[in-house]
């Protein structure tokens, strides 16, 4: 590859940050683990959908927000000018559709899930982030991916409303973090932050196997301790880093639901994503 390809990869990678990519296949996993459903070819029709709408909202996050980062992340793709805004806005066009073509292939109730998960991502992206709305929309989302998973295996997502519930409730806790991110500001969101995280690994571990108690412990290691930095001191690199701690802990946290589901095997492989995500965020900003 010359380096010309190659910068450019690097461009893409740092737009769709790549390394939070690894986040989303155990949403799937812990939905089927929640309606007691093996691992079917529309698992993975589902994982492609999640995958394609999540990366859908990455490109559209920076098209929308190309003017603010101009300003206060000048060295990110667009406003550096290493991606092309059209371009952007033309790869979150494709990837929801191609989301949306792949939860259709799997079934009507996933396509039932998947149509209000991408108008929730638009929705966001858009307009809400801006608003007090934009973090429950965000954690609306994410519940929504879950149940996905669900739908798209078993065809019916009721039993998976309350593990989409917990991590819904950490998906808003994390993105009232990152409201902080570049000018810093209140020590209230991440101390707010660690204590979800508390309640959130106390409903874990209460009267579960012994797996589910491990993971929900490695959930509060990863998310804790750079919240309480950040509550300490809210600044914007803390803060940053309390944002990538939290995106980070959402693999020990999926794996935890799908072993309190009663599914070890899928635990463990959704929990064995996690060096690999901590590899490539050395690498690439996952925020």
């Amino acid at each position: 590859m010359t380096r010309s390809g190659a910068a450019d990869v690097r461009a893409w990678a740092e737009l769709l940050r790549v390394p939070a990519l690894l986040t989303v296949p155990g949403d799937t996993i812990a939905g089927a683990a929640a309606v007691s459903a093996r691992p079917t070819p529309r698992a993975l029709l589902s994982i492609g959908s999640s995958l394609c709408l999540y990366e859908a909202g990455m490109a559209l996050n920076d098209w929308a927000d190309r003017d603010e980062d101009a300003a206060e992340r000048p060295h990110r793709p667009l406003p550096s000018g290493r991606v092309r805004p059209a371009a952007a806005f033309t790869a979150a066009c494709a990837l929801t559709a191609a989301g949306l073509a792949l939860a259709g292939r799997a079934g009507r109730p996933a396509l039932s899930v998947a149509a209000p998960l991408a108008a929730t991502v638009w929705a966001y992206d858009l307009g809400l982030k801006r608003t007090w709305a934009g973090p429950v929309a965000m954690a609306a989302a994410r519940g929504l991916d879950l149940l996905l998973g669900a739908a798209a295996t078993a065809g019916r997502f009721r039993p998976a409303l309350a593990p989409a519930l917990l991590l819904g409730t950490h998906t808003l806790a994390v993105t009232t973090v990152s409201r902080g991110e570049t000018r810093g500001g209140s020590a209230l969101p991440p101390l707010a932050a660690l204590a979800a995280t508390g309640v959130l690994t106390r409903l874990l571990t209460q009267g579960r196997t012994p797996l589910s108690g491990a993971l929900a412990a490695s959930y509060l290691a990863t998310a804790a301790r750079p919240y309480l930095h950040a509550g300490l001191n809210p600044s914007p690199p803390l803060t940053q880093r309390a944002v990538g701690g939290g995106i980070r802990a959402t693999i020990p946290l999926q794996a935890a639901l799908s072993a309190r589901s009663g599914a070890p095997v899928a635990a463990l492989l959704t929990v064995a994503l996690a060096p690999l995500a901590g590899r490539l965020a050395r690498k690439v900003s996952v925020t």
